[in-house]
């Protein structure tokens, strides 16, 4: 239960107590700032509180949005200021100050220092907030647009504020607000206009983001099943369902947004949730060819690898200058000018093949052609998005001046997934005339990709491979600051998915790319977990972890032995063999740690393509 201190008696009319009880606060009425000081006091340490100004007027989402989203530790809207556990020092501190100052009375005749949105009016609520910010505390202070939260000084201001909040429309204000503000064109025009009402029709029946996420998946599910049996009604209700599965998906979130249920695990299940959905879905349409004499597992594959490649360049580019100390190129300039020219925005959003993009795609060829063209659209697109978006980041990185912090700097090599023998060698070879550590890791998996694709399994391959590791504990021998540093993992990624792709279709045995879909799904999916850790704040994955599983350069070598010194059945059964245990080391630790972490509740809003 959230307890709010309600600093003098409401005036008469007013809604305030009803208000905050609906948002579930218990209210306390404290007649002077000293009385709020020693409610504040009792309220137990591990629930919000907040402190709201009895003449409060404003409307209800106001309230909601600045004292109950449970992202930030501490916010405020004109009049009201809340505190969640980690925030509940500072705001101690605040109050205690103000009560000091104003000689224990509820309006003690310290000077104006808040601004209302109808007149300037002293309140303690206000007052705490610029004490906070004085403090240096991080204070969330939401957009509220159209909606009004004040404090009327008198009477008069008080009826102007009231007619305020009749003017607008309350509901309608909150359902936009529900979808995002820069989405696909697909997505929003096609789904948000209905979505935002089924996620109204959830909230008021009960539904948490969560139960919405998994709803959507069990449909991707059926969807994938449907392809799978390989028949021309199989393929439409794939189309149809898959359809219905992203409705959901961005009802989730809308959901989340509409009612402000925002947590870290709802973040990671509708982001982990999203690549399941869409790699169960290929593996369906693969299993669904092979009904028909048509085997696409090496499509399935090339598709899966390159979709984890290109949201690998967006996760590393995004890391890399998400603190960086300058934000400014030339390029950078040029895409803020296009987004003034509107027509350009939707065609530089639809060009870059986001989710909702590439699923109507998927659904539509799924229902009215075959997998294997189903594929091979998705492969051209997805690479000339890929090409599009990769070239976009190339141009701003060598044109903009921006020094990479330390935190940046560890957050690709997180991103690096590097194991024990790149941290082996880190420490027992000469530093040496180092080279640039994005050419190395590209060089390294050149050599490795084209050992694969030319000679197969043999001493050449594991001499590439040899080579392959010594380069990539090379390119992360030093903190990764330059300028295209970030292209490092996505480079080491290429070479591990790339070499599994080749070698399990060279080994040319029923089952073998099957497996080596499963393998990497199931790498991709730690890498995934790895991102949504970092991006939650929560920390990379344990180092033991990484350790377990043998990090990318472990892996990589790993696989090209098994399939130089194994027959091609051999090699399928332990490419198999390696799938599962990966994935069950990494399903169970992640479970484990989302459900039990306690990061901040966070809500992705910019989940890439």
């Amino acid at each position: 239960m959230s307890t709010a201190i309600l600093t003098g008696q409401p005036v008469p009319g007013s809604s305030i107590e009803t208000d905050l009880r609906s948002l579930g606060f218990d209210v306390r009425v404290a007649s002077d700032a000293a009385d709020a000081e020693t409610f504040l006091a009792q309220v137990p340490g591990e629930q919000r509180v907040a402190v709201v100004d009895a003449r409060f007027v404003g409307h209800v989402h106001a309230l909601r949005l600045g004292l109950t989203d449970p992202r930030f530790p501490l916010a405020a809207v004109p009049g009201a200021v809340t505190a969640q556990p980690a925030g509940r020092q500072a705001l101690t501190r605040a109050v205690a100050r103000e009560n000091s100052a104003s000689g224990g009375t509820a309006r003690g005749g310290a000077p104006v220092r808040a601004q209302s949105s109808v007149g300037d009016v002293d309140s303690l609520a206000d007052r705490i907030v610029t004490a906070l910010d004085a403090d240096g505390a991080d204070v969330r202070r939401p957009e509220l647009g159209s909606l009004v939260a004040a404090v009327p000084a008198d009477p008069q201001a008080r009826n102007e504020a009231r007619q305020a909040v009749a003017a607008v429309d309350e509901e309608a204000v909150r359902l936009k607000s529900a979808v995002k503000a820069r989405d696909g064109f697909f997505t929003t025009f096609f789904i948000s206009p209905y979505s935002r009402y089924i996620a109204r029709w959830c909230a008021r029946r009960g539904l948490t983001p969560n139960q919405v996420t998994t709803a959507s998946l069990i449909t991707a599910l059926i969807a994938a099943g449907c392809a799978a049996t390989g028949t021309r009604g199989g393929f439409v209700a794939a189309g149809v369902l898959l359809i219905a599965s992203f409705v959901l998906d961005c009802t989730d979130g809308q959901l989340a947004r509409y009612s402000l249920q925002y947590s870290t695990l709802g973040a990671w299940l509708d982001a982990t949730f999203d690549r399941a959905k869409e790699y169960a879905y290929y593996a369906g349409l693969a299993l669904g060819a092979a009904r028909g004499g048509d085997d696409v597992w090496a499509l399935a594959l090339g598709a899966m690898v390159l979709q984890a490649c290109r949201h690998v360049v967006d996760f590393s580019f995004n890391e890399a200058n998400h603190d960086a100390d300058a934000n400014t190129s030339p390029t950078a300039a040029l895409s803020d000018k296009l987004d003034s020219v509107g027509w350009t925005v939707w065609v530089r959003r639809m060009i870059v093949l986001p989710i909702g993009e590439r699923w109507a795609m998927i659904a539509v060829l799924t229902a009215a052609t075959t997998p294997r063209i189903t594929f091979y659209a998705l492969l051209v697109g997805c690479a000339f998005a890929a090409t599009y978006t990769t070239a976009g980041r190339l141009l701003r990185s060598v044109t903009r001046k921006a020094r990479r912090t330390d935190r940046a700097a560890q957050a690709l090599t997180d991103l690096a997934d590097s194991g024990p023998l790149a941290e082996l060698l880190v420490r027992v070879l000469p530093a040496g005339a180092r080279i640039p550590a994005p050419l190395t890791a590209i060089v390294g998996g050149v050599l490795l990709v084209l050992a694969a694709w030319l000679d197969g399994p043999g001493l050449s391959l594991v001499g590439a491979a040899v080579v392959y590791v010594l380069l990539s504990a090379d390119a992360v021998a030093r903190p990764l600051k330059g300028a295209l540093d970030w292209l490092v993992p996505p480079f080491f990624r290429a070479a591990e998915y790339g070499t599994v792709l080749i070698l399990a279709a060279q080994a040319d045995v029923n089952g073998a790319l099957p497996a080596a879909f499963g393998l990497v799904a199931a790498v991709a999916y730690h890498h995934y977990d790895t991102v949504y850790r970092i991006r939650g704040n929560a920390g990379a994955p344990s180092a033991w972890l990484v350790r377990a599983i043998g990090g990318q350069e472990g892996r990589t070598l790993l696989v090209a032995v098994l399939a130089t010194l194994l027959t091609a059945t051999q090699f399928k059964v332990a490419l198999t063999v390696l799938a599962v245990v990966v994935a069950l080391v990494v399903l169970v630790e992640s479970i484990r740690f989302w459900v039990s972490s306690g990061a901040p509740a966070v809500h992705d809003e910019g989940e890439p393509a």
